[in-house]
């Protein structure tokens, strides 16, 4: 046929292909047949999105690296079970006035061209993409098809059928409308990056809350009718009793969402209108941060991590609930998880699962607490512990006697700053003395928004704002404010990231905790000695345009106040 290339001339002169490479593989189809795309993918030397690419040419078929945002699809979409395109291995990117154009991984597979001209009426060209594209794009188009949560709400009826959840939401065909709305619910947190749901029945209305970045956003409220519905669907999913409404349950399900593993916790409260519920959502993929992840500077991580090589001694960790503390002593087990360590957690709940490290679940139903849970692991030969809260005086002498007996120790504690733990302690009852000789450092942190680098927008503070954050001598000093755009959802931050307190346990700062002194006096003096509290590290980030000073004053206020 004139104007016709071989194949294997496009690779070569087009894709860079060896020629004795298709020469190798010539010779073996003439051996023993096959298509010469499988025999050249086969040798492992050229990519398949490589031969794709070649095939499109070879076809006069556009080849689209990655696909634009469809056009005029939705109904289409309505059509078309999402197994169907993943299986299929296509997409419709465009369908306008009777021409469709269909993205295929495959362009020999003639079956979905015919289902789709039978099925549209349409014209239908072809153009080619990678694989992985076509499936981003699939899950991408179904998200949003079923994340709208707001426009699912007027449609649900009356009680769920109870059905077991199929592999991934968004296979799902079933239209029952309370279905349809808790997996959209589901849906649309886990594209927000939600780490919390919240249903919560008043008198007359049903709210709806997603927290994101540690903030709390309505998201929608549903027909009040709807909630004994949608409970009974959630406590099915993770296996509740539907009947018993007068006490609190907890249980936990995990659900794949565009081909990702997110494992919910799921907590219910009896209140006055109602039963309340509480799911967090733990993406399984998101995987254990590093400590270069943390947002330290690098001179506090350096000590950090020297902090966490010490032969014996014990680490804690604190702040309030939801400021990253399990997740900063994860990156540090992490960093030290090889296999000439033995390495023991105790911890309620287990967050994220570590290679090689032996977890305890804490289960007071059976007195497995955490002072028992550490009992029993001082008892397996453990080089490093971790228990996941000292939440009384028992937990915390075992951990100090764990600590002055040859182990490595980390801990949480639940107070403002770094000096407030050793404080708390001597509060439980441990005796300074054990405090001071058991204790290396603590290190305070919170978490603050990072703002999004796509909008954030620079300005000068004015004098009252910059002799409040102590820079009067910093006069070319800017910060950043949130504005808000597409890509942060309109909320003008984007992630988190921490600020950092660290107080390490020098001569004069035992010597102050084993005199009595007060959570005040030890911080005065170890600032004294160079410790840079929260509320310094915050500033530097916002002077990095990394937060807003709003943020960091938020997180710090508490602190701030008490100092």
């Amino acid at each position: 046929m004139k104007g016709w290339t071989s194949f294997g001339t496009i690779l070569v002169d087009q894709f860079g292909v060896s020629q004795e490479l298709i020469d190798r593989a010539l010779e073996r189809q003439a051996a023993e047949g096959g298509r010469l795309d499988d025999l050249l993918l086969a040798t492992g030397e050229v990519e398949r999105d490589t031969l794709r690419a070649a095939l499109a040419r070879q076809l006069n078929l556009n080849w689209l690296d990655s696909l634009p945002e469809p056009k005029g699809i939705a109904d289409l979409l309505e059509l078309l079970p999402i197994t169907y395109l993943r299986d299929n291995r296509v997409f419709p990117v465009e369908r306008d006035n009777g021409r469709l154009l269909l993205a295929m991984a495959n362009p020999n597979d003639g079956w979905p061209v015919n289902d789709l001209v039978a099925l549209t009426g349409d014209q239908v060209e072809i153009c080619l993409a990678p694989e992985e594209e076509i499936q981003r794009a699939i899950n991408q188009a179904y998200e949003q098809r079923e994340g709208h949560a707001d426009e699912l709400a007027p449609d649900i009826g009356g009680d769920s059928d109870g059905r077991l959840e199929p592999a991934d939401l968004l296979d799902t065909s079933d239209e029952a409308p309370v279905i349809r709305f808790v997996n959209g619910l589901l849906t649309k947190a886990c594209r927000e990056r939600a780490s919390d749901i919240h249903i919560e029945p008043f008198e007359t209305e049903l709210v709806v809350r997603q927290r994101i970045d540690g903030i709390l956003y309505e998201i929608v409220r549903p027909p009040r009718q709807a909630h004994p519905a949608i409970v009974s669907r959630l406590k099915i999913m993770a296996g509740l009793d539907i009947a018993e409404k007068r006490l609190p349950q907890d249980g936990r399900f995990r659900v794949r969402i565009a081909g990702r593993d997110v494992d919910i916790r799921l907590s219910t409260l009896p209140t006055a209108f109602g039963e309340r519920l509480v799911l967090r959502l733990l993406e399984q993929g998101a995987g254990v941060l590093d400590l270069a992840d943390l947002g330290m500077a690098a001179g506090l991580r350096d000590r950090v991590e020297k902090l966490i090589r010490q032969p014996h001694g014990i680490l804690l960790v604190t702040g309030p609930t939801g400021s990253g503390k399990t997740t900063t002593l994860y990156a540090a087990l992490s960093r030290l998880n090889s296999r000439d360590r033995n390495i023991i957690t105790v911890e309620d709940p287990i967050e994220y699962q570590l290679d090689g490290v032996g977890q305890i679940q804490v289960n007071p139903k059976i007195d497995l607490t955490f002072a028992n849970g550490l009992r029993s692991i001082l008892r397996q030969d453990p080089d490093i512990i971790m228990v996941g809260e000292i939440r009384d005086r028992e937990t915390a002498e075992i951990a100090i006697q764990a600590a002055l007996t040859g182990h490595m120790v980390f801990s949480t504690l639940h107070t403002n700053d770094a000096a407030g733990a050793l404080t708390r302690l001597v509060e439980m009852g441990v005796e300074p003395f054990l405090a001071a000789s058991s204790i290396v450092a603590v290190l305070a942190q919170r978490l603050v928004r990072r703002l999004c680098p796509e909008c954030r927008e620079a300005y000068q503070p004015d004098e009252t704002l910059k002799k409040e954050l102590g820079l009067e001598t910093a006069k070319d000093a800017s910060l950043y404010r949130a504005v808000g755009c597409d890509a942060c959802l309109g909320i003008g931050y984007r992630g988190r990231t921490g600020i950092y307190e660290l107080l390490v346990l020098d001569d004069e700062v035992r010597e102050l905790l084993m005199q009595g002194k007060d959570a005040v006096g030890i911080a005065s003096s170890a600032m004294e000695r160079g410790m840079r509290p929260l509320r310094a590290d915050g500033i530097d980030k916002a002077l990095a345009g990394e937060t807003s000073i709003e943020e960091v004053l938020r997180v710090t206020r508490e602190e701030a106040s008490q100092g």
